[in-house]
């Protein structure tokens, strides 16, 4: 295993971690005087960095492998997944918007896998870097933020209703452009008449007798 993909592993290996921090309460500090608050935002911005991280080394030291190209967008789903439904459990983030961007998560994981097999792309959505850097913001304020000053509670909203709205907005583009990969429907082939039918023998025998 190359350097990048064992990055991306490391990052799969964090996401429990961080969901055992910030819904495990604890009496006083953790550790050494931080709270947990304080850690568990400290290991998701770790996990958030590690996602740039790897890409970067990957493309530089020219390790781009299959097994990472599937690996790190599985890593990003869960830990985001982890961290906005942790949010949800502490009262901090509404559930309808975490509905939202996690079902727009996923639509689009459906709509790439059915492109690639296809031996097609469908190439990321400027939207998409809105909405993620917008949600890395909302989950780094409402952890620190919670139990504290207002403020902190004001932007990690404003924050996630900026993801929100990007995720929704960027599912309608990704189905427009999925749509626009699909081969045109056949037009409907006209049904054949049916030949006339051929008239009874004794009918053209009595026409034969008659003339």
């Amino acid at each position: 295993m190359n350097l990048p993909n064992a990055i991306t592993l490391g990052r799969t290996f964090l996401v429990p971690l961080l969901v055992v921090v910030l819904l495990t309460k604890f009496d006083g500090p953790l550790i050494f005087g931080v709270s947990n608050e304080v850690i568990g935002a400290a290991i998701f911005a770790i996990a958030s960095f590690t996602d740039w991280l790897d890409g970067y080394l990957a493309r530089r030291r020219g390790q781009v492998t299959p097994l990472g190209q599937w690996m790190d967008p599985l890593a990003d789903k869960l830990l985001v997944t982890a961290a906005l439904v942790s949010l949800v459990s502490l009262g901090l983030a509404a559930a309808w918007m975490v509905a939202v961007i996690l079902g727009r998560e996923f639509s689009v994981t459906v709509l790439r896998s059915i492109v690639h097999a296809r031996g097609q792309t469908l190439p990321a959505s400027p939207l998409g870097k809105v909405k993620m850097f917008a949600q890395v913001v909302a989950i780094l304020v409402l952890i620190l933020g919670q139990g504290h000053t207002r403020q902190f509670f004001v932007v990690g909203q404003a924050a996630l209703w900026v993801a929100t709205i990007a995720a929704l907005v960027s599912a309608v583009d990704y189905w427009r452009r999925y749509n626009a990969l699909l081969p045109p429907q056949m037009s409907p082939i006209a049904p054949r008449q049916a030949p006339p039918a051929a008239e009874p023998a004794d009918a053209r025998t009595r026409g034969r007798v008659s003339a």
